[in-house]
């Protein structure tokens, strides 16, 4: 895992009839991943911002390859759900959000749905009930007890299919909690007015929700919010407004020094004292971008965010560059 590269977010993001024509730039942050091989890990080893990671410490516990592709795609199409949901509500214009059932993330081995049900499954439909939102598949089965037959109704790839499974218990649940077992995430559309084009295929994450919030009022508003700088950042934009912490943040400081970034977004999330218990050692995004910026001795303004707020907050009073 290393440093990726800054990439201008206005390429994936396009209002309908919004406003493109900014002076600055406002850009997402990436870490480049691959494989690793004698010559990258010997590499890694002798440079300060290159690391090996062990596979289990990168994917959740059983997760395979199409699992870990299919959740990291889902927490992208959450985060730009949310980008959307925020811009518009700070716009103050007009949206509307349907819910599409749940999204299978992961199957786990020797439940009940082991077998039956793939990641990136959407289940639409349990006993002969539509489900809409996640609340109500989890009342379905918290009315249930193990051995209970289930009936699915399942979306895969635009087909509809059947599946009948009986509950077990979960996979490394406390107290043999019955259910399907299976991780999943609610399948949810928004529809905007004037409507947004998103185009993501290469990207996954979570971590460009801020970026996309950004740039989505940029091309809404009548105002340049870049006042012609070049701005990054990186942060998960929640449903509340709040920015959430990301992986990764010192490679991307480093790669937004490298792309020329003048101002960078890092979100200054607090640290619980389980968090501190379990690593000691433990900073804050924004405490750790301040110790890489300094580190690579870089003029790159670090600049904390909690909020959309704070960062439309700080963009609102930044005086246009000059020249």
């Amino acid at each position: 895992m290393k440093p990726g590269s800054a990439y201008d977010v206005s390429e994936f993001v396009t209002v309908e009839d919004g406003d493109k024509n900014h002076e600055g730039t406002m850009s997402l942050m990436t870490v480049a991943m691959a494989p690793a091989t004698p010559l990258t890990y010997a590499i890694a080893y002798f440079k300060d911002f290159e690391e090996i990671y062990k596979e289990e410490e990168v994917r959740q516990e059983e997760e395979d390859d199409e699992e870990y592709s299919v959740r990291q795609l889902k927490l992208m199409t959450d985060s730009q759900f949310n980008a959307l949901y925020i811009a518009f509500q700070r716009a103050k214009l007009p949206y509307t959000i349907e819910y599409h059932g749940v999204t299978v993330l992961n199957v786990l081995k020797d439940g009940a749905a082991d077998g039956e049900l793939h990641a990136g499954d959407e289940i639409v439909e349990v006993d002969g009930q539509l489900i809409e939102k996640a609340q109500e598949l989890t009342n379905i089965l918290s009315k249930k007890k193990e051995n209970d037959k289930v009936h699915l109704v399942i979306d895969r790839n635009d087909e509809l299919l059947d599946r009948t499974v009986s509950l077990k218990p979960i996979p490394g649940a406390e107290n043999n909690r019955v259910g399907i077992g299976i991780t999943y995430s609610e399948s949810k559309l928004i529809k905007t007015e004037p409507n947004v084009k998103v185009n993501t295929e290469n990207i996954g994450g979570p971590s460009a929700g801020l970026m996309f919030t950004l740039e989505i009022l940029n091309q809404l508003l009548d105002e340049d919010l870049t006042k012609g700088y070049h701005i990054a950042g990186t942060g998960e934009m929640n449903e509340d407004g709040t920015v959430g912490r990301i992986g990764g943040i010192e490679k991307k400081v480093v790669a937004a020094d490298e792309d020329g970034i003048e101002i960078f977004f890092a979100p200054d999330d607090e640290i619980t004292d389980e968090m501190r218990h379990a690593d000691p050692d433990i900073k804050s995004n924004y405490e750790a971008a301040v110790e890489t910026a300094k580190t690579i001795g870089t003029d790159m303004e670090i600049v904390p965010v909690k909020t959309i707020d704070d960062a439309l907050e700080y963009l609102e009073q930044l005086k246009p560059k000059k020249g």
